[in-house]
């Protein structure tokens, strides 16, 4: 795995995406990568937590796009990405998210599709594809509603304005926010925690919260591959990425 670090010790596995000169933006590459870590770790004898992070300055700036467009089947793509959401749910551990810098985009659905979310202080969450001509992609249609409420999910997702960790915190979408000195710490201690309990009960009581949930993430990971088709091909689309390459060269 050449984008993504898998560490485990004593129950706990930690998985860091690992493109820092990108920020840890999203390439094929990496999703494949973050796939084969979720399913390593999980399948490890004696895993009990796992904790997500990113490497450098930033846990994920979302859809890397320096990149030039994948070419070949553009569902499967969109699929293979969004069964980075359904793995992390599928899986019988708790998955901590421990976010610092930047969690933009398929980032910041990457962390909503984790059980925890602790955050940083210097932690920036955003949704921006509407802005870009995008879709969402990662379930955050369901997922974001549900732990802000329908308004303030729609203020975020059209107005796509970012909002650093204490906002994010006042909205419910993180557990805890923490001084980034303390963030991975916090995280192991949380996952260590866990580890110490029984696997069968922390697994079920995973299940059962998630029960109601997530027959209707699947029905939104389904509409939104609909709409990603929709946009991946768009002039507004073009213009965005022409414009943010043109920015990113000055």
């Amino acid at each position: 795995m050449d984008t993504v670090e898998l560490t485990l010790d004593d129950g706990i596995a930690v998985l860091r995406l690992n493109r820092p000169e990108r920020l840890n933006a999203v390439v094929p590459a990496l999703v494949d990568d973050l796939l084969t870590g979720l399913d390593r770790a999980a399948a490890e004898p004696g895993t009990r937590a796992l904790v997500l992070a990113g490497t450098g300055r930033a846990f994920c700036a979302g859809h890397d796009l320096k990149e030039p467009a994948p070419e070949g089947d553009s569902r499967a793509r969109l699929e293979r990405l969004q069964e980075v959401t359904r793995r992390i749910r599928a899986l019988p551990q708790p998955v901590l998210a421990a976010v610092h810098g930047y969690a933009i985009g398929a980032g910041a659905e990457f962390a909503l599709g984790c059980d925890l979310v602790l955050a940083a202080e210097d932690a920036v969450f955003g949704f921006p594809e509407a802005g870009l001509g995008l879709s969402v992609t990662g379930a955050a249609s369901r997922l974001l509603p549900l732990l802000v409420g329908p308004l303030k999910a729609k203020e975020l997702l059209l107005l796509g304005e970012r909002i650093d960790a204490a906002t994010a915190s006042e909205l419910g979408l993180v557990n805890k926010v923490l001084p980034g000195g303390e963030l991975m710490s916090t995280a192991l201690a949380w996952a260590g925690r866990i580890a110490g309990q029984p696997a069968s009960s922390t697994t079920l009581a995973k299940r059962a919260l998630d029960q109601g949930i997530d027959g209707a993430v699947q029905t939104a990971l389904e509409l939104e591959v609909s709409h990603a088709l929709l946009t991946e091909h768009s002039a507004a689309l073009a213009q965005s990425t022409a414009e943010f390459r043109a920015r990113s060269e000055q």
